[in-house]
């Protein structure tokens, strides 16, 4: 259900619940017998609500205390719990609970449970760690997008880790009817580390099209060096993944690896399925592109429903992935950032939704 549009000018969302109603409380947590841990349904925290008369969309908000989501894997800004366009929904959970011991996630049927790090929704994003590899354990790294983190020991970083989190840092939401700026300040003295990150989803004035733009000023001592892909957990009307869908490139796509023939296959710059996924079956599709391919474009469709969506991106790509299991498409451009001492610098994600004849 959708909730009442939030007022502009909204700031800290960390402590401050921004005026916004609340969806419901933490979930209460249910006992799994079988491995004795607490499983959580899915949390509900506060929302926004944009609509441009033509896409209607919800955002969760980041909220350190009650946040939908709360790991230390994705960017907590720009969740997007649902959009919807012409009568279809493209974003939305694509698992039943949430375990946090779990680390990414597991098939118990008939549920899909995910772990902390990845029990998220819509185009979110991951930045690789700023200062990891120097830290001494002990020592503090920085996450865009998350904060301050600790380095507990001297293993190798893990996306999938949930890492105690120092400072979780302010963040400034300004939200008006078809926009939400979202901005975070961190400076991580012991590390060198710092940034001023701000990102703005905008709906187009009466059209099918979002706009994710982001601008990163370093407010470090040291240069910003980081990749950064969007996941876009895609959950089009919630049809299963399989021969109905399709990834299209505007480039021939030459695999790091064979994918399973059985389930998939890429014809020219195509990605196809053979058959629907199901119980526990995955898809994963790797190309690193050397140089950067600068045709940053890809279309998802559905033919079944006669829907799909464009993502634009303006900065070439150096790798694409592309994620399936039964419930969901996580369609993954890969960027490279760079940001010298003082620099400011910006990207953006166009997204336009269609529908097919």
């Amino acid at each position: 259900m959708l909730r009442k549009r939030v007022k502009a000018n909204v700031s800290d969302c960390r402590t401050n619940p921004c005026g916004l109603l609340w969806r419901a409380s933490l979930a209460a947590l249910l006992v799994n017998t079988t491995a004795s841990l607490a499983i959580a349904q899915i949390p509900q925290g506060p929302q926004a609500h944009l609509d441009n008369r033509v896409l209607q969309v919800t955002v969760d908000l980041p909220n350190a205390s009650e946040g939908f989501y709360r790991g230390t894997r994705f960017d907590w800004s720009g969740v997007i719990a649902n959009l919807t366009f012409a009568g279809h929904s493209y974003y939305g959970p694509w698992f039943e609970k949430i375990d946090p011991s779990v680390r990414d996630y597991i098939f118990a049927p008939p549920d899909i449970i995910a772990g902390k790090a990845s029990a998220d929704t819509g185009p979110v994003e991951e930045f690789t760690p700023l200062g990891f590899d120097a830290a001494k354990p002990g020592g503090t790294f920085v996450k865009i997008g998350v904060g301050i983190l600790r380095k507990p020991d001297d293993h190798r970083y893990s996306n999938m880790h949930d890492y105690s989190i120092v400072d979780p840092a302010d963040w400034k939401v300004r939200a008006k009817p078809a926009s939400i700026e979202f901005t975070q300040r961190v400076v991580d003295a012991a590390s060198g580390y710092g940034y001023l990150y701000t990102k703005t989803l905008r709906l187009a004035p009466g059209q099918p099209r979002m706009m994710i733009e982001h601008t990163l000023k370093n407010l470090g001592r040291v240069p910003i060096a980081t990749d950064v892909y969007d996941h876009n957990f895609t959950v089009l009307d919630h049809q299963p993944i399989g021969p109905d869908f399709s990834v299209t490139l505007p480039f021939a796509i030459h695999l790091d690896r064979p994918i399973n023939a059985e389930l998939g296959a890429v014809e020219g710059n195509r990605i196809v399925y053979r058959r629907l996924l199901a119980d526990h079956e995955a898809i994963d599709v790797y190309s690193t592109f050397t140089p950067a391919q600068p045709d940053n474009d890809i279309d998802v469709e559905n033919s079944r429903v006669k829907a799909g969506v464009r993502i634009t991106g303006d900065h070439p790509l150096t790798k694409f992935e592309l994620w399936s299991i039964r419930s969901v498409m996580g369609i993954e451009p890969f960027i490279h950032l760079t940001a010298a001492p003082g620099e400011t610098i910006h990207w953006r994600y166009t997204y336009l939704y269609y529908t097919l004849p």
